[in-house]
């Protein structure tokens, strides 16, 4: 891996994995081994945590191809060695979340769009936007349906958490 190219993505965007019964089997405690590793470091680098859960459901019985995903997402972290998440010591870990909205921004349908973003300490750690499903007939409506879905996300974030 040390000379390996760097990928500009965490998984292929052409292909997706399977069970691939006919692959060949590789070594399984090796491969939970990457897999751990890669797990612990979603801490501070969310950007891969989709893709290493999708090759962590193949611990079971995990084929070569399973073992390229994860070897794609190790040449994507060397590309990308200096982004991620920093967590100072002695800094808090509040977990803040902003939302806005237009009001009947896009002039076809009235509708509004709404944005939010989340930040754990001073890490941002998500962000969203995304045209409301119904449409707001007051300014205060469309900031009460963002400030929903503000919620919703950081809801689904601290859910999927545990």
């Amino acid at each position: 891996m040390d000379n390996a190219k760097a990928m500009d993505t965490p998984m292929s965007t052409t292909c997706y994995l399977d069970k691939d019964e006919q692959g060949k089997s590789i070594d399984v405690k090796k491969y939970r081994g990457m897999i751990g590793s890669l797990l612990y470091l979603t801490a501070s680098r969310p950007d891969i945590m989709f893709s290493v859960c999708m090759c962590a459901r193949y611990q079971a019985n995990p084929k070569e191809s399973h073992l390229s995903a994860v070897k794609r997402i190790m040449k994507y972290l060397i590309g990308t060695l200096n982004v991620g998440l920093w967590y100072p010591k002695g800094s808090t870990c509040d977990l803040i979340g902003y939302s806005d909205s237009d009001f009947a921004g896009y002039k076809l349908d009235r509708k509004s769009t709404s944005g939010t973003c989340h930040l754990l300490g001073n890490s941002l750690v998500s962000w969203h936007s995304k045209k409301q499903v119904s449409v707001a007939l007051s300014t205060a409506e469309a900031e009460y349906v963002a400030a929903g879905s503000c919620c919703t996300q950081i809801l689904s974030r601290v859910c999927s958490c545990r």
